[in-house]
């Protein structure tokens, strides 16, 4: 009797939980359906491409001036002029300092007047020679013998006294001090007034040749071979840009390596001249470079953005019909102007993600946040409007 009366109280129970089961169900279906569709990513894409690709070889170098001279005194006097500015441009030949030329005029007036002297004793002892050639048998052999030793003695004094001549002109010519080469003037280390003796240490001032100019770069040993062979083949291209690589300050063309190769570093240096014209290089400044060594024709390469590192090597995210990233492992060559030149895993015409990698998943649906616009877009004229 009581099993009868538990058993309608068993069916309310299953009932009540079978309609709460069934409405829970039907308010989770409800939220499902309101739920919207999850939104792509957005990102950035390119297009993988094939065409010329600049084979470049990147490094870091010095520039160094084409002519360095430190101007120095070579006789001793008071400076009596100075006659350029620091930092100035000078020709060669202009002049720069001017040290007292008196007593060295009058070392040369005086080597003159030796001479003139000397000059006019010759002169007597050829006559007298004359006279006693013509005298014949008159004259005695030791006369004759005599008066020609004069003369050969004083004609080789003439010559000396004109050795004499030019010293002293060359020891005035030192007084004046003018500028060796083109170039620009750095500190002045002296002033007007001063005593300057020519075995002095310091110089007056020192003259750097910046046009043109030379940067001194260094190289992986493994591009010797590649290096010699554009030589050989012709002029090759080099760029010098800033350190961080922002701004290209001149170009130039490689004019040697070194004749040995650097053992402890694997490196060989190389110089490249610039002509500098606007200045844009200066001695001391530290650049980096960018030498180009050939030209690949069907290189495929692909925007540097799109090389992504990871555990296992080099990837990138390529974009399938359907929107969707892919994750594909590739194997990567140099670096010039931006590209990246793949040597493996990517084809031509394949899109990859440049920028909102980090938002990615293997498999994730992306949208590209920047499409290209259309001419009507862009508020071009339809083919055929008028």
């Amino acid at each position: 009797m009581r099993a009868r009366r538990s058993l309608p109280l068993v069916i309310l129970l299953g009932l009540v939980a079978g309609g709460a089961y069934g409405y829970a169900r039907m308010t989770e279906t409800a939220v499902r359906a309101d739920k919207p569709a999850p939104l792509p990513v957005p990102v950035s894409l390119a297009t993988v491409e094939q065409g010329a690709f600049d084979r470049v070889l990147n490094g870091l170098g010095t520039v160094q001036a084409y002519n360095t001279v430190q101007v120095r005194s070579r006789v001793d006097g008071e400076i009596q002029r100075v006659d350029f500015r620091e930092g100035q441009k000078v020709r060669k030949g202009d002049l720069l300092v001017q040290i007292d030329p008196r007593p060295y005029q009058a070392s040369l007036d005086q080597a003159k007047a030796k001479k003139e002297q000397d000059v006019a004793n010759l002169g007597n002892a050829r006559l007298d020679l004359d006279r006693y050639t013509g005298l014949g048998s008159y004259a005695s052999r030791k006369q004759l013998e005599t008066q020609t030793a004069m003369v050969a003695q004083l004609t080789a004094q003439v010559a000396s006294d004109q050795a004499a001549i030019d010293n002293a002109q060359t020891q005035l010519g030192y007084a004046t001090i003018r500028a060796p080469i083109d170039g620009v003037t750095g500190f002045r280390q002296v002033d007007i007034g001063n005593i300057i003796n020519a075995s002095g240490q310091s110089a007056i001032v020192t003259i750097t040749q910046v046009e043109p100019i030379f940067v001194v770069f260094t190289a992986p040993e493994e591009q010797l071979q590649a290096i010699t062979a554009a030589l050989k083949a012709g002029t090759v291209p080099v760029e010098a840009w800033s350190t961080e690589g922002t701004a290209r300050l001149s170009a130039g063309t490689l004019a040697l390596f070194n004749n040995q190769v650097d053992t402890a570093t694997g490196t060989i240096r190389l110089k490249a001249t610039f002509e500098n014209r606007d200045n844009a290089l200066w001695p001391g400044l530290s650049v980096s470079t960018r030498t180009r060594i050939g030209v690949v024709t069907d290189a495929v390469t692909v925007p540097d953005d799109a090389i992504q590192h990871g555990p296992e090597g080099l990837f990138a995210y390529v974009v399938d019909a359907e929107g969707r990233a892919q994750q594909r492992p590739i194997r990567a060559g140099r670096s010039n102007a931006g590209r990246t030149q793949i040597l493996g895993g990517l084809s031509p015409g394949e899109r990859v993600i440049t920028a909102g990698q980090y938002k990615v998943q293997d498999g994730s649906l992306v949208a590209d946040a920047h499409p290209p616009r259309t001419a009507q877009a862009r508020g071009g004229a339809q083919p055929g409007a008028h």
